[in-house]
């Protein structure tokens, strides 16, 4: 297997010891690993300087202007989920100019996600902390759950909630007709707001699809939960809509990744500023991936 001149972790990353130990056997010279995140991006290029492989996490982006400067670069791992490009943290079209072959990742932090969002709403139902969801105590049995983008996580989350006796819509660019039935069911937009006792957003970064007109259509005493990387609705409706009494959302740093203290400490807002996907089995995933990128690349 040949090995790359010189690799450089431009940031950190979240690999294991283990798996960044492991790098040194894909690079001629010393690997170079940054613990931090750049600033800016001549920071950015000068950590890359010469390379000819770069590892990054997905708060860093390396776009055109990097690229365009990093002339002997030829391999871009990405320790991140690579979706689609318009929510990657790296600019794919101009990689591809340049012949930068890009890799990403899928399905390693979903685990923490799901048990996130279920452990909330269970404390929020049960008042278990300083929100209690409904005058009474509630269980999620014969609650309706609506999830908008069904890719993953949204399949992993409906698997789970079904477990509680929730009942499913989900709404996605694409059907999944294989997977519905009697407890899942698909629903435009607009029908699974309207129904929903509880609507979760599991959608590509830079996606919003959460407005004033879509809170509006909510229903009373509802609660609304974002774990995308990045907000999927738009601050200040959902600000406008959580001043309702009986209105919850429940987020943790990815969902609210950027968004304005107002929001994170509204009185109404669950939030912790841990990423949820982020435990000791999702690094370990992460790692073995990308080093099979990585090991799949230089195989070729």
């Amino acid at each position: 297997m040949k090995k790359f001149e010189q690799l450089v972790c431009v940031d950190n990353t979240r690999l294991t010891q283990e798996a960044l130990e492991k790098l040194s056997g894909y690079s001629q010279q010393q690997v170079r690993v940054f613990h931090d995140y750049p600033s800016n991006n001549q920071e950015i290029i000068d950590r890359i300087n010469d390379a000819d492989a770069v590892l990054v996490s997905w708060k860093t982006r390396i776009d055109a202007e990097v690229i365009a400067a990093a002339k002997n670069l030829k391999y871009i791992g990405m320790c991140c989920s690579l979706i689609d490009k318009k929510s990657a943290n790296v600019s794919i079209d101009a990689a591809e100019q340049q012949d930068i072959i890009v890799k990403g990742v899928r399905d390693y932090g979903d685990e923490g996600v799901v048990e996130f969002i279920l452990a909330q709403l269970i404390s929020l139902a049960k008042g278990l902390g300083t929100h209690q969801w409904k005058p009474q105590q509630t269980e999620l049995k014969g609650k309706t759950l609506g999830i908008v983008g069904f890719g993953t996580v949204g399949q992993m989350l409906a698997k789970t909630a079904l477990a509680f006796g929730m009942k499913i819509l989900y709404y996605s660019r694409t059907r999944k007709i294989s997977l519905e039935s009697e407890q899942i069911t698909y629903a435009d937009l607009e029908q699974l707001l309207k129904e929903s006792d509880v609507v979760s957003t599991h959608l590509p970064r830079h996606t919003k699809l959460m407005s004033a007109h879509e809170f509006g259509l909510m229903k009373p005493n509802s609660v609304f939960i974002n774990t995308s990387v990045g907000p999927t609705f738009e601050s200040e409706p959902l600000l406008t809509w959580l001043a309702q009494a009986g209105h919850f959302a429940i987020f943790d740093a990815d969902g609210a990744f950027g968004v304005s203290e107002d929001l994170v400490n509204h009185p109404s807002v669950r939030y912790t500023p841990k990423t949820t996907g982020m435990t000791d089995a999702a690094f370990e995933r992460l790692s073995q991936k990308v080093l099979a990128n990585i090991e799949a690349y230089l195989s070729e």
